[in-house]
């Protein structure tokens, strides 16, 4: 597995992404996959490359791309203010559960802390999985609801 930044021509992957991180509890029908198309949703991938936090590392399996951890400044779910990334990340089924988002996470945020941000925030339900997976990486619980944690890591 090789991680690398996304390629110009690789950037509608970004919407399969987003799709597949949308946490659907156990027993629960997913929603029709044009639910990225809400503008809501539309934020994570729309213009993706043109904004100044606008990052993306994807995990390589031999030429298929089978994760990837995005970030951009927009106000989203986990936006905090406008000097902080927003983070999304997704990997296909078969290859959850590996260490894979663990490693996309701490590049990502090796890169942030690159170019010079100070943390970087994301929501997550509180029901899911990842919530120990962020906080292996540094993220710690800033805020929340009846359902998600804002969630900030101090780069």
């Amino acid at each position: 597995m090789q991680l690398r930044e996304l390629k110009e021509d690789e950037v509608d992957l970004l919407r399969d992404f987003l799709y597949g991180a949308i946490f659907i509890p156990e027993g629960v029908e997913p929603p029709p996959r044009e639910i990225i198309e809400q503008p809501e949703l539309k934020i994570y991938y729309e213009d993706f490359g043109t904004g100044r936090a606008d990052y993306c590392i994807v995990a390589d399996d031999n030429g298929r791309v089978a994760g990837a951890v995005w970030t951009r400044i927009m106000n989203d779910y986990g936006h905090v203010d406008d000097e902080t990334p927003s983070f999304a990340i997704s990997l296909f089924k078969e290859y959850r559960g590996q260490g894979i988002g663990t490693q996309l996470m701490k590049e990502m945020l090796s890169l942030l802390k690159d170019k010079g941000y100070e943390r970087a925030s994301l929501v997550v339900q509180k029901a899911n999985y990842a919530v120990r997976m962020y906080e292996k990486a540094g993220f710690k619980i800033v805020d929340e609801n009846d359902e998600e944690y804002i969630m900030v890591c101090e780069l």
